[in-house]
C-alpha cells in the first residue's frame, strides 16, 4: 500500500492506485501535446525566416532551350512574358554570356536581400543559380514583389528603364528584340 501524509489532519491516507492503462492513456495525450505545441512552436519560428531561406527543389532539370524558357513562363503566368524573354536574351547575350553559363541567371539578377529568392549566392558579381529553372523562378519572385500593380505594357517598360536596366537604351533594345524574334506570337 502507498500512502500519503496529511498536514492539516497529521494523519496518513491511504492513496488509490489508477489502472496502468488510464495512466498509459494519460501519458500518451500529454507527449502528444507537448510534441503538438514544440513542433508548432518551431514552425512559427521558421516561418519568420521564411522569405530568406525559400529552396525550391527541381529534380528534372533539363538542358536550356528556348522553347523550354517560353514553356516555363506561360506555366508560372508571367506577366508580359514577350518583354521578360526579351530580358534574357538581352541579359545573356542570346544565351551565351558567361553569367548565363556559369551562374544559370538568365536575367543579369543581383541576389535578392529584401525578398524572397531562390539564388544560391553571389558568383562574378551577380546572381547563382543551380538551374536555369530556379532563375525563372527568381523573376516571378521579383516580379510578384514589385511589379504586381503594373497593368501596361508601357508601364513595365517605363519602370525596367527606371529601375531595373543600367543601359539608357535598354526599353529600345528590348522593343526591337521582340519586334525582331517576333517574341509575342510565342506566348499567345
Amino acid at each position: 500500500m502507498i500512502y500519503s501524509y496529511d498536514k492539516k489532519r497529521l494523519q496518513f491516507k491511504k492513496i488509490k492506485l489508477v489502472k496502468p492503462s488510464l495512466v498509459l492513456f494519460a501519458a500518451m495525450v500529454s507527449l502528444t501535446i507537448t510534441s503538438y505545441l514544440v513542433g508548432r512552436y518551431q514552425n512559427i519560428k521558421s516561418l519568420s525566416q521564411f522569405e530568406k531561406n525559400v529552396v525550391l527543389v527541381n529534380m528534372n532539370s533539363e538542358p536550356f532551350h528556348e522553347e523550354e524558357l517560353v514553356v516555363l513562363m506561360k506555366e508560372l503566368k508571367i506577366k508580359f512574358p514577350h518583354i521578360v524573354m526579351a530580358q534574357s536574351i538581352l541579359e545573356t547575350g542570346d544565351f551565351k554570356s558567361h553569367i548565363f553559363k556559369e551562374n544559370h541567371n538568365l536575367f543579369g539578377m543581383k541576389q535578392a536581400m529584401s525578398r524572397v529568392n531562390t539564388a544560391k549566392g553571389t558568383k562574378n558579381n551577380h546572381a547563382y543559380y543551380d538551374t536555369w529553372e530556379e532563375s525563372v523562378y527568381d523573376y516571378a519572385f521579383y516580379q510578384c514583389r514589385f511589379l504586381g500593380g503594373i497593368g501596361s505594357e508601357e508601364d513595365y517598360f517605363k519602370y525596367l528603364g527606371n529601375s531595373y536596366a543600367e543601359a539608357g537604351n535598354y526599353v529600345v533594345m528590348l522593343k526591337k528584340v521582340i519586334e525582331d524574334r517576333k517574341l509575342k506570337e510565342k506566348f499567345q
